[in-house]
């Protein structure tokens, strides 16, 4: 995996690891047109994100894995991690993945959000996105955080 920017990869690892935003990701779909969709993911060195097996993404991704994909902070000082690769599709059986996600995001299971994503009628997969390559930006040298704009 290719990475350019400011950033090394122990910084892409720790910044994707702690990160309790979604991933914006974009595919294309049969038709050629572009698609974006936002979701929840986790990092190990690939983006692992959760979706009903019923969702247009995984219909989208059977038709063409290539994937772009961005993480970055919504507030100044901007930041973030964004990319391209390889998506696959596969089961996410008991729905560990979703339910590390929940946790990872609202810290528990025991939720609205839960309770409605767990349903046992609800199909999940777990997509998972191989970086080719990585940009980073990093703006904190040259922008106030949030909290000093106040």
């Amino acid at each position: 995996m290719k990475i350019t920017g400011p950033w090394d990869r122990d910084r892409v690892d720790e910044f994707l690891a702690d990160a309790r935003i979604p991933v914006r990701l974009g595919c294309r779909t049969p038709a050629d047109a572009p698609w974006i969709v936002s979701l929840w993911f986790s990092w190990d060195g690939a983006v692992h994100c959760a979706t009903s097996a019923s969702a247009d993404l995984v219909d989208f991704l059977a038709h063409d894995d290539h994937v772009s994909f961005e993480v970055s902070t919504n507030d100044p000082p901007y930041k973030g991690v964004r990319g391209r690769g390889h998506a696959t599709v596969s089961p996410d059986e008991d729905a560990e993945l979703l339910r590390s996600l929940l946790e990872r995001y609202l810290g528990g299971v025991d939720n609205e959000v839960g309770e409605r994503l767990l349903r046992p009628d609800r199909e999940e997969v777990h997509v998972r996105i191989d970086p080719e390559r990585l940009h980073t930006w990093d703006y904190s040298a040259r922008m106030p955080s949030q909290s000093t704009h106040r």
